[in-house]
């Protein structure tokens, strides 16, 4: 078992980032459950569509209407007690839910604000956690740390515990978010067992909008740190623009039943793994900075294959390429931020990236419900080809500084 934990998890990487890994793993666990009993839930409620995705929207508004305040609190205070905080509010948020689905008082309201609060405390708690990395383990071994995270959420979160979270609920309706619970508050103490480094620069004089301001015109003025996340922005907007429709692209273009498109995910999420578990040896062979553009050509390239395809095995191959991608491409752009960006202005800085990622989303479902509408749903895949390929040729060269641009900034992680 020890040679097993040795081989996930090295020693190197030290114990405090072990109680890390646990925590992510659990609260992932938890969140993986709810990821496919919430839609369920609301279901349940109303058969009104408008309602059904208001329930969606209210999950991805969160980190658009707070994501910046995030990063300024998570940069003010001590972020391991954040972290515990606001874990066991989304533990109790939890259980009054489950509460309420027991005595059959949840009503559709009733779920709607319990998951706009979940939402917004996931936006404090994981831009809080997502600074602890760099704060736990040296700079050279980021990329293997996040790839053991990454590895734990597509393992346990896209996984594990969507079918988990679908079996719960058939055996009883609360079940689901009370195991999330128990798994959020086992993530809250997992936290509580890790002693930081000193990261708070003393008391703040300045109101937290002037802290925001400062983390906004740090990206603005970092290269590559603003590259990244223009990136993610505009591959959030095609990607966003394409997979908006996935549902129905997999029914229409490709002849898959429910089963079938739940077999996009898996397949994707397979890719994930494989991904994320030969992180290490890719690293190896490939530049952060290679890595980078080798994973903009294989995502425009999906765009094409899938807007051209009526295949469904070869579809499936593609999504399982995409997966693979997926997972290596965030973990080496959260790598390269994590190398760039000081400790004081980590969570701010993560904040911005953050809202570039569920902006560019927003903007691409609004622009492929308008495009699948209006001439069909490959529409959407090949707007995403075409604007990823402009884009590609705009940021190709400036690529090449992003991975090493972080050497010039060594002296200011002090």
């Amino acid at each position: 078992m020890s040679r097993i934990l040795d081989t996930v998890v090295p020693r190197r990487l030290g114990t405090r980032f072990r109680w890390l890994l646990a925590s992510s793993w659990s609260s992932n666990l938890g969140d993986g459950i709810v990821l496919a009993a919430g839609p369920l839930l609301v279901a349940s409620r109303t058969d009104d569509a408008f309602l059904v995705a208001l329930a969606a929207l209210l999950q991805w508004l969160p980190p658009l209407l707070f994501g910046l305040w995030a990063g300024a609190v998570t940069d003010r205070l001590d972020r391991r007690r954040l972290i515990i905080v606001v874990d066991s509010l989304r533990t109790l948020v939890l259980l009054l839910l489950a509460t309420a689905v027991v005595l059959d008082v949840a009503t559709i309201w009733l779920v709607l604000v319990a998951m706009f609060l979940l939402g917004t405390a996931e936006t404090f708690a994981d831009n809080a956690s997502s600074t602890l990395v760099p704060m736990l383990v040296q700079r050279d071994d980021l990329a293997l740390a996040n790839s053991r995270i990454m590895a734990g959420f597509v393992t346990v979160n896209q996984l594990v515990g969507p079918p988990l979270g679908a079996f719960l609920f058939a055996v009883g309706q609360a079940l689901p978010f009370a195991a999330e619970a128990v798994l959020v508050g086992a993530g809250a103490v997992l936290i509580s067992r890790i002693a930081l480094p000193p990261h708070r620069s003393g008391e703040h004089t300045t109101h937290i909008r002037h802290d925001i301001a400062e983390g906004v015109r740090w990206v603005r003025h970092h290269a590559a740190v603003r590259t990244l996340v223009l990136t993610i922005l505009i591959f959030n907007v095609t990607f966003g623009a394409a997979w908006s429709v996935l549902v129905l692209y997999a029914r229409d273009q490709l002849g898959l039943g429910a089963i079938g498109f739940g077999l996009i995910t898996t397949v994707s999420a397979v890719g994930g793994l494989v991904g994320t578990l030969t992180y290490g040896w890719i690293t190896q062979r490939v530049s952060l900075a290679n890595l980078m553009r080798i994973g903009l050509i294989i995502e425009t390239l999906t765009h094409l294959a899938l807007a051209l395809t009526t295949t469904a095995w070869f579809a499936l191959c593609v999504f399982f390429v995409f997966g693979a991608h997926a997972f290596v491409w965030g973990t080496t752009s959260v790598t390269i931020r994590q190398r760039a960006v000081p400790t004081q202005l980590q969570g701010r800085v993560g904040s911005v990236h953050l809202v570039g990622v569920f902006g560019g989303l927003v903007v691409g479902a609004a622009i492929g419900g308008l495009l699948a509408q209006r001439y069909g749903v490959a529409a959407p895949f090949w707007f995403a080809f075409v604007g990823s390929a402009i884009f590609v040729v705009l940021i190709w060269h400036q690529l090449r500084h992003v991975a090493h641009t972080d050497e010039l900034d060594a002296p200011a992680q002090a």
